[in-house]
């Protein structure tokens, strides 16, 4: 591979253990690694120019459903709330296979790494006509993201109480044993794991007790994450509350869902002592604020959470909820949000891409990502600040309120994914094309 040298930084926004901001400075990558970081730096090596440039980690996604970059703005769903929304697709997504699965996750990590995102994960939980986990794996490998996907089910339909229709679940032996297929032939435990695999049961009103007490168990012996959706609006918690008689802190904490080990999509409608519960287990959380606001799901109390020590990352969410897939973006939102529950002063730009790179790798115990030191990953989002969204600006590395949306050069691993603005990776145009042939052919 070859060493890669970044020179004459305006701004290098570290997210490192003491927050470091660097001026003029370089980093040195090598065999995937960050190398060094200085001034002045010397090297036989590929240069990047990055005058004009604030450079920060790449950043990192902690929950997505990627398959749904095929059912964006379905009329139906547009205006509807979680449950009447999910009823409105779930017909579509059952006529999914493994070329939808394929094309939709592409194009999902794509618009993901023009938007600065170097690491993502994805929980699919539905698996018709075929299709399996396998189909994203493929197509993020192709990309060359960084993923964390998860090996989500459902496995109670409407005939037995839950929301989805009985042709979308599966039986829960069946699952299990695929969750053992998916993690036995695809998770790397190593540092700078390319691929992680988590296990990830929908939700508490798709699933049985039995499936989540036997998936943490299971997700324990293989060393492995644990993923679901807590908490997401008043529909989730009245659910709860009426076919368990608790609320959702405390059927997580029941069925051995907390811990460090575990993360949470969503967690809304947390209250005090559920917050609470969440910080002495250091379970995590995917705060997805765009999608939040689409659905009418209110504000996640993310000031309470981080003030009381609960690990916090960001999600875009599935793009049928959120409409877009742009994580730096979403960074914007999530600060916004916090300033109008909690003040102007609620959060800053710069806590804000702290959520957005740091938080979210150390949610998905990635310490090894997430912010730019020695020795760690070679996963580098470039800004180019001389456009026009930054001009004026006093504060070009306050991005998130001047900055461009759209990175200039993306790492991976040391690996160029985006260059000039455009994939390196992909024949885009040509992947789009054939995403909305098959999103015509879901329509008619």
């Amino acid at each position: 591979m070859t060493d890669i040298l970044i020179k004459n930084v305006d701004t290098i926004l570290t997210m490192d253990d003491q927050r470091r901001e660097l001026s003029g400075a370089d980093i040195l990558i090598r065999d995937g690694q960050i190398e060094q970081i200085g001034h002045g730096l010397q090297a036989s090596a590929e240069i990047h120019d990055a005058s004009g440039c604030v450079v920060t980690p790449g950043l990192v996604n902690t929950h997505h459903h990627l398959y749904q970059t095929l059912t964006r703005a379905v009329p139906g769903g547009q205006d509807a709330l979680l449950f009447g929304w999910l009823k409105t697709l779930y017909p579509i997504w059952s006529r999914f296979g493994p070329e939808e699965m394929f094309v939709s996750a592409q194009i999902g990590l794509a618009e993901l790494a023009l938007t600065g995102c170097t690491l993502s994960s994805d929980h699919l939980y539905l698996y018709p006509n075929g299709a399996r986990l396998d189909d994203t794996i493929a197509a993020a490998a192709e990309v060359g993201l960084r993923f964390h996907p998860t090996r989500g089910a459902m496995s109670i339909g409407e005939s037995d109480g839950g929301l989805p229709p009985d042709s979308l679940v599966e039986a829960e032996a069946a699952i299990l044993e695929d969750m053992m297929r998916v993690v036995d032939a695809f998770h790397d435990p190593s540092e700078g794991a390319m691929c992680r695999v988590g296990l990830a049961p929908c939700s508490p009103f798709s699933v049985s007790r039995d499936l989540m007490r036997d998936t943490a168990i299971l997700a324990r012996d293989k060393g492995v994450m644990l993923h679901t959706h807590l908490a997401e609006n008043d529909e989730d918690i009245a659910y709860s509350q009426e076919q368990f008689g608790c609320r959702p802190g405390q059927y997580a904490e029941d069925l051995g869902w907390t811990g460090s080990d575990v993360w949470h999509a969503h967690c809304v409608k947390l209250d005090g002592a559920e917050i609470d519960l969440f910080a002495r287990s250091r379970t995590g959380v995917a705060h997805c604020p765009c999608s939040n606001c689409r659905l009418g799901s209110g504000i996640a109390p993310v000031r309470s959470m981080r003030d009381r020590g609960v690990p916090v990352g960001l999600g875009v969410d599935g793009s049928a909820s959120n409409d877009s897939g742009n994580l730096i973006l979403e960074a914007r939102q999530a600060m916004l949000l916090q300033r109008v529950a909690s003040g102007a002063d609620a959060m800053s730009s710069r806590e804000a891409l702290e959520i957005a790179t740091r938080g979210g790798a150390d949610v998905l115990n990635r310490p090894d990502c997430g912010r730019l030191a020695i020795g760690k990953r070679a996963d580098i989002a470039i800004w180019d600040t001389r456009g026009i969204e930054s001009a004026g600006s006093w504060d070009p590395a306050a991005l998130l309120l001047a900055g461009p949306t759209r990175v200039k050069h993306l790492f991976v691993e040391g690996r160029q994914i985006v260059r000039d603005g455009q994939i390196a990776t992909l024949d885009l145009p040509r992947v789009i094309e054939r995403q909305n042939r098959l999103a015509l052919a879901l329509q008619s």
